[in-house]
């Protein structure tokens, strides 16, 4: 006989997705239908337009080349929407950063498959169509995937996940504040339940997101909201919880992710390895030598290399503006601090009158800065000239000279001053396991708007987190931030 309450055969029935969930289901193929037809068409328009101006050009195609383009414009439009699926880059509730960088990780696997066939194709028509046609189809798939996430009509975009957030009240406090204050992470709070609550609880609100009981009408509260996505921070009481959290949304949300503490580590140094009852998450200590270094050091060299020979074509335009508009050296020279605590003098164009260092006790009464920054939205000391040198980042310009002398690098934290480094405490130090950078987070975080606080935890995580990947995507985000000049001051 079985116990009382028990399922008897009868009554097992295999779970069955609800309206609603069918519902968001459609919408999801739906926009990636969408998705797919707007990259087809703008890889298929690509390569017509590259073969086109390619055949238009004095490039001598030969007959075989007249025929071998178009083929392997079609082998590009059919490679360019296999990487793209391969990738996944149409999955539904991604943030925009990673669906963006899903999309360059296909660029990346066309090259790689394109360099092979090169090998077979020797020909210089080919090889022109392979160099224009990649970089230009990234560009126009990324201009897709934006316009679909701006400017498409809302009725065909797709909407933030909306999301239940399950835990205790501190952790879901903390878990609030963080998806408000970084809103690439694309979830619509729109509920909470918390471990010792009371099912009766009247709704309050934890930071804007009603409570609307304990933890045990998670998946009620879930179905009942509607929910795409079930958030898990901390750990209940119930060893068991989570699993049985899963069967019981089965057939209402699409995604049940676990929120651990494990923080400011990125992914590419986490996995995961399962087995019955248990799954571990390696996370691999980082190392500041070896080979990823070594690379680094010869992007470095070689963007220096190129980035001086523009600069000394628009040194001279700059040195004559610069002291036309106030006497003075055309180059300033300051002491920092680099990796492993060695001190450098880094070079910058002139953007204060002369005698501007010895102003600064007299400033510190207006000080914005916070933390060991000193910052003045207003600073007097700043010539007119320099004020535009500085909007868009070109006093920075001369330091490439650094990068070559090996005391930065491209991408790195921001290199702090003498008096700075002081002030550090044991774990602000470690900005200086790596050479410092022109560029790198805090330049693309806010710049000069951001906290001390908020400075220090991105360089910290940079260092280590960084892969030659990452500083590629921090140097191509920095123009867009430099043209903006947004927090620059």
């Amino acid at each position: 006989m079985p116990a009382a309450g028990s399922p008897t055969l009868e009554s097992v029935v295999t779970p069955r997705p609800t309206p609603e969930l069918l519902r968001r289901l459609r919408n999801h193929s739906r926009h990636a239908a969408r998705l797919t037809a707007g990259d087809a068409i703008a890889v298929g328009l690509t390569m017509v337009a590259v073969t086109a101006a390619i055949g238009a050009s004095a490039v001598p195609l030969g007959e075989s080349g007249r025929t071998v383009l178009p083929a392997v414009a079609a082998g590009g439009l059919v490679l360019w929407m296999s990487a793209l699926a391969a990738v996944h880059s149409r999955e539904p509730g991604m943030p925009p950063g990673w669906e963006y960088r899903r999309v360059a990780r296909a660029a990346a696997l066309v090259l790689a498959v394109a360099a092979v066939g090169l090998l077979f194709l020797p020909s210089a028509p080919v090889r022109l169509q392979a160099l224009l046609g990649v970089p230009t189809a990234l560009a126009v798939v990324l201009a897709n995937r934006w316009y679909w996430r701006r400017w498409a009509p809302p009725r065909h975009r797709q909407s933030a996940p909306r999301t239940l957030l399950v835990g205790s009240r501190h952790d879901l406090d903390a878990l609030v504040r963080t998806f408000q204050r970084d809103g690439r992470l694309g979830y619509h709070v729109v509920g909470t339940t918390l471990v010792g609550a009371r099912a009766p609880e009247p709704a309050v609100d934890t930071d804007g997101a009603p409570v609307l009981g304990a933890v045990a009408a998670a998946a009620q509260a879930a179905r009942e909201l509607g929910a795409d996505t079930v958030i898990v921070s901390g750990t209940p009481d119930d060893p068991d919880f989570i699993r049985r959290l899963s069967w019981q949304l089965e057939g209402t949300a699409t995604d049940l992710i676990l929120a651990s503490t494990l923080t400011d580590v990125a992914s590419g140094r986490m996995s995961l390895r399962t087995t019955t009852g248990l799954a571990l998450v390696n996370v691999r200590i980082p190392t500041y030598a070896g080979r990823p270094h070594r690379v680094k050091r010869l992007m470095d060299v070689g963007a220096a290399a190129c980035a001086l020979v523009a600069i000394a074509l628009v040194t001279p335009l700059i040195a004559l503006l610069i002291r036309l508009d106030s006497p003075g050296p055309v180059f300033f020279r300051q002491r920092r601090v680099g990796r492993d605590g060695r001190e450098f003098d880094i070079v910058k164009f002139r953007t204060m009158r002369v005698g501007a260092e010895s102003e600064l006790a007299g400033l510190q009464a207006v000080n914005e800065g916070a933390g060991a920054l000193f910052k003045v939205r207003q600073d007097p000391r700043i010539t007119r000239v320099g004020a535009v040198l500085r909007k868009y980042s070109i006093d920075e310009l001369p330091q490439f000279w650094n990068v070559l002398r090996g005391d930065m690098s491209v991408v790195g934290p921001r290199p702090p001053l003498p008096s700075e480094v002081q002030a550090y405490d044991d774990p602000v130090f470690r900005r200086l396991y790596i050479r410092p950078g022109i560029t790198g987070p805090w330049q693309i975080g806010g710049r000069s708007d951001l906290s001390w606080e908020q400075s220090v935890r991105l360089d910290l995580h940079y260092v280590e987190n960084w892969s030659v990947a990452s500083d590629i995507g921090i140097m191509l985000r920095t123009a867009g931030v430099v043209l903006r000049a947004k927090g620059a001051y």
